[in-house]
């Protein structure tokens, strides 16, 4: 099942501007839903990760994030997924921890007050796709408009952490080169959104 983040969802806040974000819910991939804290998190920054392994295109993601889930829980003792959100190279967007509840990560930084994007992939080695890039764009954007965050709140794992080549250097670049912060901008203001 596909749902579609309607105003009332943590990460919708879908009007005119942009088009609707549909988000596969923790339900629909086999997942158990994380417990949210008494004190839910503030969310004031969104930080961008990649996965850091081979995917090979067309894979079964919702097996991935079945096994991810039991591996954080189980051998990490964290409460979940680490991330809050998964993009797959299809461009569909996956729900994974609750942005209720702060992030974990195997770095120094403190992911508290961040919503954690996770693409799929070894964007070290490869490109992300089309697809994902502008699933991902679709993304901030929402959470952007839904948290009262600027552009500037926009970041990558790396930015916080000195332990890490996350999110990759293929990834990197289309936050250096500015065009994904452009990108959200534009579908923040109902404009075109300049191919990747």
């Amino acid at each position: 099942m596909v749902s579609t983040a309607q105003a009332s969802d943590p990460a919708a806040g879908v009007d005119g501007a942009f088009a609707l974000v549909h988000i596969v819910s923790v339900e629909s991939w086999d997942g158990s839903p994380s417990h949210s804290p008494i004190q839910p998190q503030s969310i004031q920054r969104i930080t961008l990760h990649h996965q850091g392994e081979t995917w090979i295109n067309g894979g079964d993601v919702a097996g991935y994030l079945q096994r991810l889930q039991q591996w954080s829980r189980l051998t990490k003792r964290w409460s979940d997924i680490p991330y809050h959100f998964v993009v797959s190279p299809e461009g569909q967007i996956y729900a994974a921890r609750d942005l209720a509840v702060p992030g974990d990560t195997n770095t120094e930084y403190n992911p508290n007050g961040h919503a954690l994007i996770m693409l799929l992939g070894n964007l070290e080695e490869v490109q992300p796709s089309r697809a994902q890039l502008l699933a991902t764009v679709d993304l901030m954007a929402v959470l952007v408009r839904n948290h009262h965050l600027d552009l500037q709140d926009i970041a990558t794992h790396r930015d916080f952490s000195a332990q890490t080549l996350c999110p990759g250097k293929h990834l990197s670049a289309y936050v250096t080169s500015g065009w994904l912060l452009r990108a959200v901008q534009s579908r923040l203001t109902n404009q075109p959104v300049a191919e990747p």
